[in-house]
């Protein structure tokens, strides 16, 4: 108990130093990785039959969309994109919701798999802002 206490709190360290020291494109990716990295526990869970532990996954998948990814969007800037992602998020956070409700792992797998997508385009503007500061 008292090990797996240590390395969850070593974990966070890590997680929180990255996050000090990232660029906001790096802080997006590691949202998305973050939501991504919920949605494989909430499928293990789901697979184990352990009720309590996916929806304690997928409500931290659905906290880091819609409080992390969501909440920073800048609708003056981002226009269209903006308003479009704002769309795309609500939809993943409804299907996380019936997913856990339903305990149907073809849901899980859809908004990962968007999540998927839109993590490789903001690592390609990631790594492209980098090459530009080089």
């Amino acid at each position: 108990m008292f090990a797996r206490q240590a390395i969850n709190a070593y974990a966070q360290v890590g997680v929180q130093t990255g996050a000090m020291s990232a660029s906001p494109v790096k802080l997006i990716t590691m949202l998305y990785d973050g939501a991504r990295a919920a949605i494989a526990r909430a499928k293990f869970h789901l697979e184990n039959g352990e009720i309590v532990a996916r929806g304690n996954a997928i409500s931290k998948a659905i906290d880091i969309v819609d409080n992390g990814l969501r909440a920073v969007l800048d609708h003056e800037a981002g226009g269209e994109v903006s308003a479009n992602l704002e769309s795309l998020y609500e939809y993943m956070v409804r299907r996380l919701m019936l997913a856990n409700l339903h305990s149907d792992g073809a849901m899980l797998d859809e908004v990962d798999r968007l999540l998927e997508s839109l993590a490789s385009a903001w690592a390609q503007i990631d790594e492209t802002s980098q090459q530009a500061e080089q």
